[in-house]
């Protein structure tokens, strides 16, 4: 049988071109189907670590991050949610929203690719996406980081007493750490059997060609 092709994901749920370059890159799975087998792994990348308790609203944060005025982030957010929609994902419309720390998120995630079941951490990957973008919920919230442990089947008894402690904290900092060292510093990042990397929120095509291209050479 051939070797599955391993992918890395470093993302981070706060992040609109993460959930957009996942979508199409679960697309490009299911197009290879049976062709490619896959091993989908989640990486944590944060992209604002120090975002205090209870977020930032995204205006004001992207103001003072980029100099961007109302009118770019308006005419920015129009841009993904049509992207978003051509890949399927649906972003909420309604007002600017809140940045969050994804800290603990990432802490669950590890968690999840250690103790859950095959496909479980990806499913907690995407009810996460889907719970921030889609609808506005903070990714922050334990309620909220809970509810998506639920829904995905995982153990939420487990998930608690992990959010309770300090449990993978060194972990996942020392994998942020380590995608950093190795010139990672936006996301999304697609690496494929450590060494083949796809930046950014791409078209479906381009996951696809890469997932044929990669298979074929590395099988």
């Amino acid at each position: 049988m051939q070797r599955a092709l391993k992918i890395d994901f470093v993302s981070d749920i706060s992040c609109p071109w993460c959930a957009i370059g996942l979508s199409a890159l679960e697309q490009a799975i299911e197009r290879v189907g049976p062709e490619v087998r896959t091993e989908l792994h989640f990486q944590p990348f944060e992209l604002n670590p120090n975002m205090p308790a209870g977020g930032q609203d995204v205006g004001e944060h992207l103001a003072q991050k980029y100099g961007s005025t109302p009118e770019q982030q308006a005419a920015a957010r129009e841009a993904i949610r049509q992207r978003g929609e051509g890949v399927g994902f649906t972003f909420r419309k309604e007002g600017r929203g809140r940045i969050y720390n994804t800290f603990d998120a990432h802490r669950l995630l590890h968690w999840a690719d250690l103790e859950g079941a095959p496909g479980q951490q990806h499913d907690l990957k995407k009810a996460l996406m889907v719970a921030h973008h889609g609808e506005g919920q903070s990714p922050e919230s334990h309620d909220v980081l809970l509810a998506a442990v639920r829904a995905v089947g995982l153990d939420e008894v487990r998930a608690k007493a992990v959010l309770a402690s300090d449990e993978f904290a060194a972990d996942v900092r020392e994998r942020e750490a380590m995608y950093q060292q190795a010139g990672i510093h936006s996301v999304p990042a697609i690496i494929f059997n450590d060494r083949h990397l796809i930046s950014g929120g791409q078209p479906v095509e381009v996951f696809e060609r890469a997932l044929r291209e990669l298979s074929a050479s590395e099988g």
